[in-house]
């Protein structure tokens, strides 16, 4: 496996919403880690439509860091921000990490040292999550199973966005065209050479997490309908069961009355029959739906963020020209 030059350059792209009270601190603490495993470093930070003062205080940190700053026109998600500072990264690895100090700056020496060694990709995985409730462990293992595409590609179910990407993955995951974008469902899909490592996620530094339940479900959904035909597989399943399993019923009641003289069941037994397949039809309209509306947000084309202000005092700004405002 060939090893990297130590004269290597890292981008750090810090997607903040909302982070105010700490995200000046971070970036101090993630320039002061990263410095020292890279001989340029550049903080591509993007603001992804914060309501609070995270744009003054990015600002002002950015008086003494080598910072790209970008704000999106309004919040356009995570998933978004991301590919924004994606598109912006020019370093020859780039870093994802939050700015909540939930994912340690300390893991950082230990990715760009993988990374050096040949790795591709370096994603981060969850040790342990005791913290989190039963009910979203378990819809996790669902999705799961849900995306896996017969082992041609999988997604680690305990990693997440914390990940350290060469170069030429980042520019493979700029070649995908699709809006409805899932990042961690990318990342797999490009393949590479990628090898997990281990942490603990720490505590927020402040406020709490914006992702709730239903956020959570729509990812979830994104995912899903992005990589994986399985719901529809599962409806077509479900309603030949369905089918065979009423031919052998109508089977046994003709037998009874041709037979045996029993007379066949009335409203109840049609009422029951009704109900069952009308919910299991409108659950299939259901799913379709999901597929067809994201077919619909394709064909529209539209940009997947807009910019509103890029300020750019990264030490790397001529290596690669300018990414447009817009991107494509």
């Amino acid at each position: 496996m060939p090893t990297r030059n130590q004269q290597s350059s890292v981008s750090c792209v810090v997607p903040v919403f909302n982070e105010e009270r700490v995200v000046a601190r971070f970036l101090d603490r993630l320039h002061e880690v990263a410095s020292a495993q890279a001989y340029a470093v550049e903080l591509v930070v993007v603001n992804d439509g914060s309501k609070d003062a995270s744009r003054a205080e990015i600002l002002r940190a950015a008086q003494a860091l080598p910072l790209r700053y970008l704000e999106l026109s309004r919040n356009f998600g995570k998933e978004s921000a991301i590919q924004a500072g994606l598109d912006a990264a020019r370093g020859d690895c780039v870093l994802i990490i939050d700015a909540d100090f939930q994912h340690p700056v300390e893991v950082v020496p230990r990715m760009i040292e993988r990374w050096r060694a040949g790795i591709d990709v370096v994603y981060g995985v969850r040790r342990e999550r005791a913290d989190e409730p039963r009910w979203r462990r378990l819809a996790m293992r669902i999705f799961h199973r849900l995306v896996r595409q017969r082992e041609r590609f999988e997604i680690p179910p305990d990693a997440g966005d914390f990940r350290l990407l060469d170069r030429k993955v980042v520019q493979a995951i700029r070649q995908m065209p699709e809006r409805n974008r899932y990042m961690k469902g990318l990342y797999a899909w490009v393949g590479f050479k990628a090898e997990p490592l281990e942490y603990i996620a720490q505590a927020r530094a402040a406020g709490a997490s914006r992702f709730s339940p239903a956020d959570l479900f729509e990812l979830a959904v994104t995912g899903v309908t992005a990589f994986s035909t399985r719901p529809l597989r599962m409806l077509a399943m479900a309603g030949f069961a369905i089918s065979a399993v009423s031919m052998l019923f109508a089977t046994w009641i003709v037998g009874e009355r041709l037979l045996l003289g029993q007379p066949i069941a009335g409203f109840t037994t049609l009422a029951a029959a009704i109900f069952f397949l009308g919910g299991m039809q409108l659950v299939a309209v259901g799913v379709l739906g999901e597929y067809i509306g994201r077919i619909f947000e394709e064909v529209k084309r539209r940009p997947l963020y807009l910019t509103a202000v890029d300020i750019d005092h990264s030490p790397l700004r001529e290596c690669i020209p300018a990414t447009v405002r817009a991107s494509a």
